[in-house]
């Protein structure tokens, strides 16, 4: 298993904004695509951190363009301060 994990510093008064555009965006597509994803905020700073799951490498690069959009959208969405950060692993432990 493959992880994606992007890192957004955004705008504290759009964190809803951010949560409402991942449910309705980039939930479904890994749903569709990968294996899960996870969503984490602080909405004193306005910094979310996004990990997405696939079933291997192939797969999480097969979603590069997709995720690049996806992104570009939340970034508009929350006013990021500044481009997110973007860092792909292997899943060593998965424990759910």
């Amino acid at each position: 298993m493959h992880a994606r994990v992007t890192t957004v510093h955004g705008n504290p008064a759009e964190v809803d904004a951010g949560i409402e555009n991942y449910r309705a965006n980039v939930q479904p597509y890994v749903r569709e695509h990968g294996k899960g994803s996870v969503l984490l905020v602080d909405r004193a700073t306005g910094d979310a951190l996004v990990v997405s799951f696939w079933g291997d490498e192939a797969a999480m690069r097969a979603s590069e363009e997709a995720a690049n959009a996806l992104r570009a959208q939340a970034a508009d969405r929350m006013a990021v301060s500044e481009e997110p950060g973007v860092a792909r692993y292997e899943v060593a432990i998965y424990d759910l």
